[in-house]
């Protein structure tokens, strides 16, 4: 198939221009001024839209297992959810459940089946050292997988001790493989909530509180200071303290091979939800934090210290004993109810790969926080050249995926769980009135969404193998 999308003003990460994109087949062919359609070339009008590459969000949980329940959105529901927020590319963790890492990615390739419905790959979790973990790193470029992921919290669960993370980062570094850390103090958490529990706090607010800032502050030092004697590089992952930003930025003046992420949802509400009735909506590991964390999350994306946005997507039912319509279906999931007299029996998890755009777009560029490019630069392009996926994705260039926004600056919306397209009960940013939506979205230059229209399905996703040594920013 043949396509021209005219007229449109693109926005890359560095440059905005008006120009015609024409895509054949799969891919962007050429770009420039009043290209002329091939015989039999689907013309679209993008005159006075905005051009953007299909997002990319790095930092995702579908159907993943957690306290006797699962997620809610799977590799369909939340890959429609996606689409309809303009993310066209998405990243997963693939849990360590095997006793190899081949093993435990081929699982993970059988939770997806058939279901995917945009393109999208895996991180690789190392929450136990087997005796051949460490070896086996060196076999996950050839499954398409140059990331892994280790803990400092979840103690028993997920976390390895320093020495083991930094035999981790020693090894990744060989192979060209890109260290994740999730930054916490998990001694401390344990102590905190045994001491909650004893005294009798059960509500939401006390997941907050048993989580300091202070034990993701230190932790993310802890972690450069790993990576600077492993000699590897780091990326840490759903920052959400402002001293997370001042010890990133510390590492960087450093030299060191650090970088970081956050997400929405630490950028737009603070602890105070937590101690609503409804409190248990907004239970995420890391907690939200405060005003003056904010403000700095947003200076450090400004600035250039923290190089992307992602999500943590990972959405539960507020109340999953009651059935929700997903496209004509009846369905029911259990999920934070079970937490409703113990908040560490919570699902930790929040909807939002679908909401990314819309909301960044309204909160940071409407407000002047952000230009356009560096919106398309956090949301798009620099998460597919950390993660070994660019100019594939994350780019509107001749030979790139042709993954194409059309984006309207324009539009009005009341947004939330009626717009949105997860799979769940409620939504995050409920009643709140954004300008700027996607119109139309396409994937690989197939329309997928058509102003609200869902044209895709699943199985038309394809898993990306992704280069090794991805670009540190």
């Amino acid at each position: 198939m043949t396509l021209l999308i005219r007229a449109g003003t693109q926005v890359t990460a560095s440059d905005t221009y008006t120009a015609d994109i024409l895509v054949e087949g799969e891919q962007i062919a050429q770009i420039g001024v009043n290209l002329q359609p091939p015989p039999g070339a689907k013309v679209v009008d993008a005159q006075g839209m905005l051009i953007l590459p299909g997002g990319v969000d790095v930092h995702t949980h579908f159907d993943l297992p957690m306290f006797g329940t699962v997620s809610s959105d799977d590799h369909y529901t939340g890959h429609k959810a996606a689409a309809f927020g303009g993310t066209t590319t998405v990243i997963d963790f693939a849990s360590q459940d095997k006793d190899s890492l081949a093993a435990s990615v081929e699982a993970w390739h059988a939770r997806v089946g058939g279901k995917a419905a945009v393109d999208y790959s895996f991180h690789m979790n190392i929450t136990r050292l087997y005796p051949d973990t460490l070896k086996e790193l060196s076999d996950l470029p050839a499954m398409g997988i140059t990331s892994v992921k280790v803990f400092t919290a979840y103690n028993n669960r997920l976390r390895l001790a320093d020495g083991d993370i930094y035999r981790v980062m020693r090894e990744a570094r060989k192979h060209g493989l890109l260290t994740m850390l999730h930054a916490e103090n998990g001694d401390v958490i344990e102590v905190l909530v045994a001491e909650a529990l004893a005294e009798g706090h059960t509500s939401p607010a006390w997941h907050g509180r048993t989580r300091p800032a202070w034990g993701a502050v230190e932790a993310v030092l802890r972690g450069a200071s790993l990576a600077a004697q492993a000699e590897a590089p780091l990326y840490v992952v759903h920052m959400n303290a402002g001293g997370e930003v001042d010890m990133l930025e510390y590492a960087r003046r450093q030299g060191l091979a650090v970088m970081g992420e956050t997400c929405p949802q630490y950028l737009s509400f603070t602890e105070a939800h937590l101690s609503r009735p409804d409190g248990a909506k907004w239970v995420c590991s890391p907690p939200v934090r405060g005003e003056v964390d904010q403000a700095r999350l947003w200076q450090g994306l400004e600035e250039g210290i923290l190089q992307v946005v992602a999500t943590d997507h990972c959405p539960f039912y507020f109340d999953g004993s009651k059935a929700i319509k997903y496209e004509g279906q009846a369905v029911a999931i259990p999920g934070k109810e079970l937490g409703a007299s113990d908040f560490t029996q919570i699902p930790n998890g929040l909807p939002g790969v679908g909401d990314r755009l819309p909301v960044m777009w309204t909160s940071g560029v409407g407000s002047g926080r952000l230009t356009p490019n560096q919106f398309v630069s956090l949301n798009c392009t620099q998460p597919a050249q950390i993660f070994g996926l660019y100019p594939r994705k994350g780019a509107l260039l001749p030979g790139s995926d042709a993954d194409i926004l059309i984006w309207d600056p324009k539009k009005k919306l009341r947004y939330g769980v009626d717009v949105a397209q997860h799979r769940t009960d409620y939504n995050l940013y409920e009643g709140w009135e954004l300008t700027g939506f996607p119109r139309q979205v396409f994937l690989r230059g197939k329309l997928i969404v058509d102003q609200g229209q869902w044209l895709g399905g699943a199985g038309q996703g394809r898993f990306l193998y992704r280069q090794p040594f991805g670009a540190i920013l």
